[in-house]
């Protein structure tokens, strides 16, 4: 397995559970690099936890292909700033973002690799499928359409872990690639794409789904350059649904709902002890009346501050304290910090205090161990469970995708 875009190690953490005993996902490389910082903080973690051994800190576009060992899996979280719901659609900039470009990385490295990857498996945020604004779905379909002519059939599912049992609601885009070398793409060619969606498929076994209304098709055959510039053109929503398949420039798409029937964990399931967390996370009384403004319903009129033009400006309340009775909402890495915030969690203890969540519990919601991120500071280790995947749904995906890998025919 090689490992893009490594972060604190979520993909690997979630992979070589999924291996079990066996060890089926070993890491033949790693690489993690934060372009612009003089101190690698998230490469330092993943070192500190996983060795130095197969780990680069380097840019990637400075890394040839040659330098990666053979992998069967090609596995990363590509950087998602430009299509991060932490900035607005409109001020996206999609495949020609500054870190969107990155994407090509892991296109170049396919495309130069003496034998291509039979298997990837990618994640991003949930708006890639409808990105950028005035072309909606053209980054993915030219992600899909590049793929296909490096001979992969793709499958995409958005997912949202707390539909699973999971801790936290935070919806992410994952993406199967199967190699034209492999069975589970000859098995694809020749059966039903909805039947591999919704039943037979990797993961449809790993995150059981329900199929809501008829299944979209459409090809995205065409030149890359072409389907850059007209696809989306004209309006309208994105034709991608939250589940689909490409394989040979054909796209099945449909909408799709979580079918799952197992336990659940809250907020509250993953909470210290109040005698346990330290004082700094508790909201002092007068710090409260802040909070409860950011935190509650406004209408009111600003001015912006460049123009001084005033407008009216408006917004819902939002829970406050969070409810421990339900998963968490996403994480965002403004979470750290003493700061008051409309977006960081809050929690009621049994004293009738209110406290921001620590680290160990963010960890928690991510479905990392406690204190994976220890060693750096807490506004750090905040930023990088913001940045994160919530590793169960990568275990459960993975696991399935050694069965994909080993048993289709």
């Amino acid at each position: 397995m090689a490992e893009l875009f490594a972060g604190v190690g979520g993909f690997r953490l979630g992979l070589e559970r999924a291996s079990g005993k066996n060890g089926a996902f070993e890491v033949v490389f790693s690489n993690q690099w934060e372009p612009g910082k003089r101190r690698q903080h998230a490469s330092d973690i993943y070192v500190a936890r996983f060795g130095a051994e197969h780990h680069l800190n380097a840019d990637i576009a400075t890394v040839p292909a040659s330098r990666i060992p053979a992998h069967d899996l090609l596995v990363g979280g590509f950087p998602c700033q430009d299509y991060s719901v932490a900035s607005t659609l409109r001020n996206s900039k999609g495949l020609v973002g500054k870190k969107g470009v990155l994407w090509w990385q892991i296109h170049r490295i396919i495309q130069e690799s003496a034998t291509p990857p039979p298997y990837l498996f990618l994640e991003n945020v949930d708006r890639l499928l409808s990105s950028p604004v005035k072309q909606r779905g053209r980054d993915l379909a030219v992600m899909l359409r590049s793929l296909d002519q490096l001979g992969y059939a793709v499958e995409w599912r958005v997912v949202n872990a707390a539909d699973y049992g999971m801790p936290q609601r935070r919806r992410r885009v994952f993406l199967l690639g199967y190699h034209r070398s492999t069975n589970a793409f000859r098995t694809i060619v020749n059966g039903d794409p909805r039947q591999w969606l919704t039943e037979s498929g990797t993961m449809a076994r790993a995150l059981p789904c329900r199929s809501l209304g008829a299944a979209t098709v459409f090809s995205i055959a065409k030149e890359l350059s072409t389907l850059s510039s007209t696809f989306g053109v004209g309006g309208g929503p994105s034709p991608f649904l939250n589940t689909g398949l490409m394989v040979n420039g054909r796209v099945t798409t449909l909408r799709t709902e979580a079918d799952h029937h197992g336990p659940s964990t809250t907020l509250g399931d993953v909470l210290l002890p109040a005698k346990q967390v330290p004082e700094d996370f508790f909201i002092k009384r007068a710090e409260l009346k802040q909070w409860r403004y950011l935190k509650g319903a406004k209408k009111e009129s600003r001015t912006d501050r460049t123009s001084g033009h005033q407008y009216a400006y408006s917004e819902g309340a939002m829970a406050f304290p969070d409810p421990l009775d339900r998963p968490a909402r996403t994480i965002i890495t403004g979470e750290g910090g003493r700061g008051a915030s409309r977006f960081k969690h809050v929690v009621a203890t049994e004293d009738g205090r209110f406290r921001r969540l620590t680290p160990m519990e963010l960890e928690r919601l991510n479905m990392f161990p406690d204190d994976h991120t220890a060693g750096v500071s807490d506004t750090w280790r905040a930023f990088f469970m913001g940045n994160a995947l919530v590793v169960g749904v990568v275990e459960r995906i993975g696991r399935e995708l050694l069965h994909t890998a080993t048993s289709v025919r």
